[in-house]
């Protein structure tokens, strides 16, 4: 194998392991649409908060960039007393890793709305919620959306890293390809990776530019 070029390892090994390369794909994109759920979910709710309650927003800003600082290896070895090894750690650290852009973004996008048009809204007699949610969030959504683009896209290339704890995904073939010192492998991992990180930029590039608002185009 070590004979070939590394497109002729890439040619072989995609013949021998085709069907892992699939479930291994599976695992990835599942890894990453877990530990986005419940990203965006946690993060746009604490986005809200702290525009609410602005004494929080260095706490929780602060807490979120301190885990984007430690290296993803640390993260997961932190996670595994916790949850153990295997995916529920991996979710657990990739959640960790999106909160960060979509929490900022959500408060961003908050913050950036018009005092005017909410100004307007009161004066129609709108309640605080009912401005949140038809006036205030409307709004913000396109900016949310890419802070969720940002993070589902790091997320992909953090979760080859669930190899090391195995918790499966395209990682495996990588980490494989990196102990056996075939070129071949590591790129039957990395190019799968790489396509699926490219489909969901493109995927929530066009989401964003569906969301924004015409006057702001």
């Amino acid at each position: 194998m070590n004979n070939l070029n590394i497109w002729q390892q890439l040619v072989e090994q995609t013949k021998l392991r085709w069907p892992e390369v699939l479930e291994a794909t599976s695992v990835h994109i599942q890894l990453v649409f877990f530990s986005m759920i419940l990203a965006v979910l946690i993060a746009v709710t604490l986005g809200i908060l702290i525009t609410r309650v602005p004494k929080l927003k260095t706490g929780v800003l602060g807490a979120a960039g301190i885990m984007q600082t430690i290296p993803s290896l640390a993260v997961l070895g932190f996670m595994i007393p916790i949850f153990g090894i295997g995916v529920k750690t991996a979710i657990a650290a990739l959640f960790l890793y999106s909160l960060l852009p979509i929490m900022r973004n959500t408060y961003t996008g908050i913050k950036d709305v018009d005092p005017a048009t909410i100004e307007a809204a009161r004066g129609m007699g709108m309640t605080s919620r009912q401005i949140l949610f038809k006036v205030e969030l409307p709004l913000a959504v396109p900016i949310i959306m890419a802070g969720i683009r940002t993070a589902a896209v790091i997320n992909v290339g953090n979760a080859t890293l669930a190899a090391f704890i195995g918790a499966g995904g395209l990682g495996d073939f990588i980490f494989l390809g990196i102990t056996r010192g075939i070129d071949g492998l590591i790129l039957l991992g990395a190019i799968p990776a790489a396509i699926l990180a490219i489909a969901l930029e493109t995927f929530f590039s066009a989401v964003e530019r569906w969301t924004t608002p015409e006057g702001l185009k």
